[in-house]
């Protein structure tokens, strides 16, 4: 009885510790609400978990793209800019050229997608190192957005792409319902399909995936691609919630959706962690901040929190690597 008891413990003490390694973001996110609910007693209230979302959508599109990155044991610093600059796109084409709404999008998701693709071809077939190829991409990313914009942000946009970031479906902001919806389908893809199992073989070992017969090249390729579209959803949604088009649209949204997928269990060292926690991620980093702002802590201070809550959750992933070794 008693060792059926114990190990009874055991398992439920397994459980807890997968759960608690999967979602603590989660749990973070509960505990930090808690937190903030009693210091300040406007955090709790219909109106700044909605603000907390929409802040939140667009990060967190962008985290899973770079959360795919990352399984696979690479990453983009191009992907804020590549926000900027598709925003910028979408703003200039419809603004100036008359383009009908829709198909500003479509141009700005192919500028995306190229940019990514432009990246993956840098690292996967011409061997760049990753942060080399797409610290690259990223100023020219940055020096076309201002060309474009000539430094001065493009406003006061179609009403017809106004649903996109600031419309609602059953009292649901439509970017969040597009960031879950992103969120389960390539939850799906990872899990159930075979690009999803190349991308987790060849983050845990590309000279292992390349002999098991796995064309790495094209999945890392595809995975530096896909981020890239997502960051044109990102930028796409961002300039329509905001109504404007600027060259400080989605700064730093690349470290952002970094540590996003750092806190939500991704590992650093490629081939773990599961898409979902980004999301979990990208919402407690909008939270804590969103906190802090309402307990008047001064943003130069805010800047070194997150550079502190970068290294906890680098310093987690590298303790759990470890240990389970």
């Amino acid at each position: 009885m008693g060792a059926k008891s114990n190990s009874h413990g055991k398992n439920v003490m397994e459980i807890l510790a997968k759960f608690s390694k999967d979602y603590m973001s989660l749990v973070a996110i509960l505990l930090i609400g808690i937190v903030f609910s009693i210091a300040s007693p406007y955090f709790f209230s219909g109106s700044n978990f909605a603000n907390i979302l929409l802040q939140s959508s667009t990060v967190g599109i962008v985290a899973i793209g770079q959360a795919l990155l990352m399984i696979t044991g690479q990453v983009d610093l191009s992907l804020g800019y590549n926000v900027c600059l598709t925003g910028c796109v979408f703003a200039y084409t419809m603004k100036f050229l008359s383009f009908n709404p829709y198909l500003a999008i479509v141009v700005a998701l192919i500028l995306g997608f190229a940019i990514g693709a432009a990246n993956g071809a840098l690292v996967a077939y011409c061997k760049l190192p990753a942060f080399i190829a797409t610290l690259g991409l990223q100023n020219v990313c940055k020096g076309l957005a201002k060309i474009i914009t000539n430094a001065t942000p493009i406003a006061n946009l179609p009403n017809e792409i106004s649903f996109i970031g600031r419309g609602y479906i059953a009292a649901i902001p439509i970017c969040v319902v597009i960031m879950i919806v992103l969120y389960i389908l390539f939850s799906f893809i990872m899990r159930k399909t075979k690009f999803g199992r190349n991308v987790y073989a060849v983050g845990g070992g590309t000279e292992a995936a390349f002999y098991s017969g796995i064309n790495t090249k094209m999945v890392i390729f595809l995975s530096f691609a896909i981020a890239g579209l997502l960051a044109a959803v990102s930028g796409v949604v961002l300039t329509s919630r905001l109504n404007s088009a600027a060259i400080t649209n989605g700064n730093l949204y690349e470290f952002d959706a970094y540590i996003s997928a750092a806190i939500g269990g991704v590992s650093l060292a490629g081939g773990k962690g599961k898409i979902i926690g980004a999301m979990f991620g990208s919402i407690f980093l909008i939270t804590f901040f969103n906190g802090m702002t309402m307990l008047n802590v001064d943003p130069f201070w805010q800047d070194v929190l997150k550079g502190v809550v970068l290294i906890i959750a680098i310093g987690l992933d590298v303790f759990r690597n470890r240990r389970k070794h």
